[in-house]
């Protein structure tokens, strides 16, 4: 009885001390596990959640070997050990009050997770032609930050927001000097996602900024079904239409590559990308003769421009070469005013949107509806 009673003593002491040892290891710093956000489409977000704070990391999408940056978004009001975040994390406070963007893409993002007020400054506000957005600026309600690749310093510190929405470049310089005044920088390269739903992913972090990671987790699924939807019916479809985009700009014309959003839009359409040999996830800058060469069979031409009227006759009054396309003589060009169509802006995260147009024009024996519609025939004159 004895015995038994110190093998007792013993075991609880034991367990005491454990006990005492995983409270101590609690208190140190380390870090338990958290819950993995499920993102199957992003190749450069990846986002886990704690309680009271979620860890972002964005790989360097033009060195994958490295990190562009590490975000802990700490929830207002949590108390938080931050010696916990010692891995060259930037701790943000969420969800965002008072923000500036750089993009009107990630404006109407903001404005459709339900946060409109949450922006107080914005840049490149001449292609934004929403008109309330507009009054907002004229009003004073909203700030204009100047151009986003030369943006106004002094205007965006007069704000002190909490932090900071810009689109990255590989050789870009304006985060070091925001943070230098001691502003938050949110690095924001879903822009450089090779896959239209990898891009949309991106809704599932910015959520999470502003408090809205249920309205964003849903709105993704929404998008993901729709676009997994509309691919398979087109997959259905018999032929696949060589499609071409876009014109010359300044005697260069920017073609969709192979692992390029446009390019995988034009894939999961059913149609063929006559530069989808090219394994680029941007655009490549072509000569008109190489377009021609390349595309000049093309069945369908989708032309985005801003602003001008736009016919057949001014087409190849600006480049006699125009008219040499099979897509010009067969009148199957279409155009999309951008200033006007909402074209970009939505095509980041409801890529499902201009899918389903794409569809509807290149196979109408699907008898596709589209949602919305940003191209329209381009006229004769």
């Amino acid at each position: 009885m004895r015995l038994l009673n110190a093998l007792i003593i013993i075991m609880g002491l034991l367990a005491s001390t454990g006990v005492m040892q995983s409270c101590t290891t609690s208190g140190s710093g380390q870090e338990s596990h958290g819950n993995t956000v499920e993102i199957k489409y992003s190749k450069n977000l990846s986002i886990e959640e704690f309680d009271g704070y979620t860890k972002v990391i964005i790989r360097n999408p033009w060195d994958t070997s490295k990190t562009l940056q590490k975000l802990v978004l700490l929830e207002e009001g949590v108390g938080i050990d931050r010696t916990l975040f010692n891995g060259g994390e930037e701790v943000i406070t969420v969800p965002l009050k008072k923000s500036v963007v750089f993009s009107a893409i990630h404006n109407s993002l903001i404005k459709e997770l339900g946060e409109p007020g949450a922006v107080v400054g914005i840049c490149d506000v001449d292609y934004i032609k929403e008109p309330e957005v507009q009054e907002m600026i004229r009003s004073g309600n909203l700030a204009d930050c100047g151009n986003s690749m030369a943006p106004n310093i002094e205007k965006i510190i007069s704000l002190d927001p909490d932090a900071t929405l810009l689109s990255p470049y590989e050789t870009g310089g304006m985060e070091d000097k925001l943070r230098k005044v001691g502003i938050p920088i949110v690095e924001c390269a879903d822009y450089m996602e090779s896959t239209p739903l990898g891009r949309a992913e991106w809704v599932k972090f910015f959520g999470r900024l502003y408090g809205k990671e249920r309205e964003a987790d849903s709105l993704f699924k929404e998008t993901e079904r729709k676009y997994l939807t509309l691919s398979g019916e087109a997959r259905k479809s018999g032929t696949r239409p060589k499609i071409l985009f876009d014109r010359l700009y300044g005697g260069v014309w920017s073609v969709p590559g192979g692992r390029s959003t446009i390019g995988r839009l034009i894939n999961d359409a059913a149609g063929t990308n006559p530069f989808g040999k090219e394994e680029k996830a941007g655009s490549l800058n072509l000569s008109g003769e190489q377009v021609l060469y390349e595309a000049g069979d093309s069945d369908f031409w989708f032309i985005r421009y801003a602003g001008s009227d736009l016919t057949k006759d001014a087409l190849i009054k600006d480049k006699q070469l125009y008219g040499e396309f099979k897509a010009y003589k067969d009148g199957k060009i279409y155009f999309s005013d951008t200033t006007t169509s909402g074209i970009f802006e939505d095509f980041a995260f409801h890529p499902d949107l201009l899918l389903g147009q794409l569809i509807e024009i290149i196979h109408p024996e699907l008898n596709i509806k589209c949602e919305k519609e940003y191209f329209n025939l381009l006229p004769e004159r």
